[in-house]
């Protein structure tokens, strides 16, 4: 369960650790896209699978990163909370989420539409290379997490 207001709430860009030191217009330009979304303890932000149209800043609560193995249950590869950021399976195509994104306690996001950032990255391409900078440790993290999940599911 999720709701999707404007961003006309308490909830800053600005405020948020991944644009810290970020140029501040070019912040701007994408706070005026941002929008508040808030999800109940078990309600998913992102199905595996679904569209990966949005990028996605945690400002309150914690969300379970989960991939599904056949015939297991949800393994969650990493929990995220506040001043960390989902999403990144919107970068390349097919532009489809690579795993199930789960509240584990009240989440408060704001998200910002991942066709709105892909052209403005393209458009401002020093502050894009700088963006991408800080979602590169990102991926790495969840792909080493994945890994040592995967050795520990399977007995490595």
């Amino acid at each position: 369960m999720s709701s999707r207001t404007r961003a006309t709430s308490p909830l800053q860009l600005t405020d948020h650790p991944f644009f810290q030191g970020m140029d501040p217009a070019f912040v701007d330009l994408l706070a005026s896209k941002a929008y508040e979304r808030s999800f109940e303890t078990g309600g998913l932000l992102v199905r595996e699978g679904d569209p990966a149209d949005e990028f996605i800043l945690v400002f309150q609560g914690k969300v379970a990163l989960e991939i599904a193995a056949p015939e297991r249950p949800h393994t969650t590869i990493q929990t995220i909370g506040p001043g960390e950021v989902l999403g990144w399976s919107w970068l390349t195509p097919p532009h489809k989420w690579r795993l199930d994104g789960r509240a584990v306690k009240p989440t408060r996001v704001l998200a910002i539409g991942a066709a709105y950032l892909r052209s403005l990255l393209a458009e401002h391409p020093t502050e894009g290379y700088l963006f991408l900078l800080r979602v590169l440790p990102v991926i790495a993290q969840r792909l080493e997490n994945t890994r040592l999940q995967l050795m520990d599911l399977y007995g490595v």
